[in-house]
């Protein structure tokens, strides 16, 4: 019988490759701290992921000196969202409004937005990236988290101790279930049906963000270039029944709503073809326990609305970044720095959760049960309707947000 595998240690092992991820582990390498990524799957290619990266996120990739490498990637700039409910047309948001130099939301494949970290991690000493690892539970002492199991890439089954774990595995982490966290969920109205079509000649003007509502049905759409990345809401939980129709069903909704003909949802071949995201909003009443932190998705699942859910996942990595580095350089780090994450960052995500769920009342709910008008819009839209102004308050809340965070010196380079 062969002798056991040693237990490998690294100072911070972060559970996750996404974007916060990826970003506290570049941050965190970059303060000279030892970070080793997991992250389950082969690559970042996914399907409708957020690909959205918004101002804040955009100056603080300057303020890491890599903002020309992503002015490279593809992109789509988008400048302004649109609205039209019956027949009132609401420009909800304009970002060429809000100070700055990023006066935009940027469309980028997230896999490239991950790549760009992951290469400039990579170039850290201190950093460690093993993909095709999934994290199968927690190692702990005395109850104390004290590192992760995981398998790797050949299937065999392994450890790694660590000073401090994060999870940053999404809404439905495993890391925060095996350490017996549990999200307070929120009521949502609405479960999305995701697609592409081939963007029609003449079709929706580039930089912007078009939503429709109108009898009893909602979608978005979002210039892409040479497609349009479409979001179909329908009324939670209706999702098999709603499949029971022949597909032409959902061509035709999509061709009234936005005036597609029949050439461009014919994209859509089968229901194969269309994606279904199960929403769900809700938040951790304890981001932490003693040697893990949860973030992002892991600490707090956002509603869709805004696309907001990968910028407040990058700022919670930044704002974890600069309290932990040095506690973990010392490996000192105690719940006490921990709840000091959750502070700084419980604020912001409880205020956009509530502006979120705000939205699903006022707007969302009302027009998937078709009670919404376009002859008796909401206030908050009338006021935004009337004073063009508002739009470029609503363009920071959303672009730029509340508490937004600056890259820590230790981790700031030049392009």
């Amino acid at each position: 019988m062969g002798a056991a595998e040693p237990v490998q240690r690294t100072t911070c092992c972060i559970v996750g490759g996404g974007p916060a991820g990826m970003m506290l582990g570049l941050l965190l390498a970059r303060a000279g701290v030892e970070v080793t990524v997991l992250e389950k799957h082969g690559d970042f290619l996914r399907d409708f992921r957020g690909d959205t990266v918004h101002p804040s996120t955009l100056r603080l990739l300057d303020e890491l000196g890599l903002g020309e490498r992503f002015a490279a990637l593809p992109a789509r700039r988008l400048e302004e969202m649109h609205m039209r409910i019956g027949d009132a047309t609401v420009v909800m948001a304009d970002f060429r409004r809000i100070p700055g130099p990023h006066k935009y939301i940027a469309m980028v494949p997230q896999w490239d937005f991950l790549g760009l970290l992951a290469e400039a991690a990579g170039k850290e000493p201190t950093f460690t990236l093993r993909m095709r690892t999934a994290v199968t539970g927690l190692r702990t002492e005395d109850g104390r988290v004290t590192g992760v199991r995981y398998v790797d890439e050949h299937g065999a089954a392994r450890e790694l101790a660590a000073d401090l774990t994060v999870a940053c595995d999404g809404r439905d982490s495993v890391v925060a279930r095996a350490a017996g966290l549990r999200q307070e969920r929120f009521e949502v109205p609405m479960d999305v049906w995701q697609a592409r079509v081939t963007a029609p000649r003449g079709g929706v003007k580039e930089g912007r963000v078009f939503a429709r509502f109108g009898g009893g049905q909602a979608a978005v759409t979002m210039d892409r270039g040479d497609y349009y990345q479409t979001a179909y809401l329908i009324p939670k939980g209706q999702d098999a029944a709603l499949r029971a129709h022949d597909v032409q069903w959902l061509r035709d909704r999509l061709g009234d709503l936005f005036g597609w003909d029949a050439e461009v949802t014919a994209e859509i071949r089968s229901w194969d073809d269309v994606k279904l995201l199960d929403v769900t909003m809700g938040r951790l009443p304890r981001w932490y326990r003693d040697g893990l932190l949860c973030i992002g998705d892991a600490a707090h699942t956002m509603s869709p609305v805004g696309g907001v859910g990968v910028n407040l996942a990058v700022q919670d990595a930044v704002a974890a970044a600069r309290i932990l580095a040095e506690p973990l350089r010392q490996h000192a780090v105690t719940t006490r720095h921990l709840e000091r994450v959750q502070r700084r960052r419980g604020l912001p995500v409880s205020i956009v959760q509530r502006q979120q769920r705000g939205e699903h009342d006022m707007l969302l709910g009302p027009a998937l049960d078709g009670t919404l008008s376009g002859d008796r819009l909401p206030l908050p839209l009338r006021l935004v309707q009337r004073f063009p102004a508002l739009r470029g308050l609503t363009a920071y809340l959303g672009g730029v947000g509340v508490r937004p965070e600056r890259a820590p010196q230790f981790a700031c380079r030049r392009g």
